[in-house]
């Protein structure tokens, strides 16, 4: 992912009042630990006493890993969007081929297939999506329902997820939807959906 999915969500929360910064990272090229120690750098450079996270999909696990890699972070709220905190059937199953294995290679280390350490102290809220069309539709057998498409709600589930927000949209439509952004300010703003 380039950065640019996320580019309406960004104009949303921007035009609310917050200022936003993209962070980009290569999520088949480099790990999840690898990309949190980048984000951990980013991070130190920003200026402001508050910082809120907002990650889709792969990078709700880097923002895990940023936590075990830099714990002293600066407060703040952190929203996922359809991240598969407890592992991804679709990964596992594109695991299974040449293809799958060379498309998702880092994302595999303690990210998609599990195993990223459990954030503790923060306020985390996750929006998970229970339309879509995706893989995921295709091998109805491979993604539990609901899904978005990619990642089963059930995937969306961990002990550090204090509020938790399912919505008719898909794993990329999420992004583009308007209700969704008003979830994540609210969320940023009040700890609630």
């Amino acid at each position: 992912m380039s950065g640019l999915e996320m580019a309406v969500l960004r104009r949303r929360v921007r035009r609310h009042g917050f200022e936003v910064r993209a962070f980009r990272y290569a999520s088949g090229a480099q790990t999840p630990e690898q990309a949190a120690r980048r984000l951990a750098v980013f991070l130190d450079r920003l200026p402001g006493e508050v910082i809120h996270l907002v990650a889709h999909s792969l990078g709700g696990i880097v923002v895990r890993h940023l936590f075990a890699v830099a714990p002293v972070q600066r407060p703040g709220r952190i929203v996922m969007l359809g991240s598969p905190l407890s592992g991804s059937h679709l990964a596992a199953w594109a695991g299974r081929s040449a293809v799958g294995r060379w498309w998702l290679r880092g994302a595999f280390d303690r990210g998609l297939l599990g195993g990223s350490p459990v954030l503790q102290g923060r306020q985390v809220g996750m929006i998970a999506g229970t339309r879509g069309w995706g893989l995921g539709t295709v091998l109805r057998k491979t993604v539990p329902q609901p899904h978005d498409g990619t990642v089963a709600v059930q995937e969306t589930e961990a002990p550090e997820v204090a509020r938790h927000l399912e919505v008719p949209y898909g794993h990329f439509g999420m992004l583009f939807a308007r209700p969704v952004a008003d979830a994540v300010i609210r969320f940023l703003e009040h700890g609630d959906f």
